[in-house]
């Protein structure tokens, strides 16, 4: 009788973890591509402006998210951030 009640919790608890990684690949392109502009913009002498300390401070925020595996909100950084590297190497 055990095995009928516990069977369909932990196939329960296996559906659930499988739900988290939705945002995962997004999570992890817009990570990469967003270092990478980084790195570039430091390169051509934008390191000092604002907008790279706020693309920098979000960079920091999303790997966090990633590591904790919140994803969604690891992409919304990520993307923000490619923003404020692109406003940064504009001269804003």
């Amino acid at each position: 009788m055990k095995a009928w009640i516990c069977l369909p919790l932990f196939a329960l608890v296996l559906a659930g973890c499988a739900g988290k990684t939705g945002y995962r690949d997004s999570c992890a392109t817009q990570l990469d591509s967003a270092w990478h502009e980084l790195d570039l913009a430091k390169a051509e002498g934008f390191a000092g402006t604002v907008s790279y300390s706020k693309a920098l401070s979000l960079l920091t925020g999303a790997k966090t998210q990633q590591q904790f595996e919140a994803f969604e909100g690891c992409t919304s950084k990520a993307e923000k951030a490619r923003f404020y590297i692109r406003e940064s190497r504009a001269g804003r």
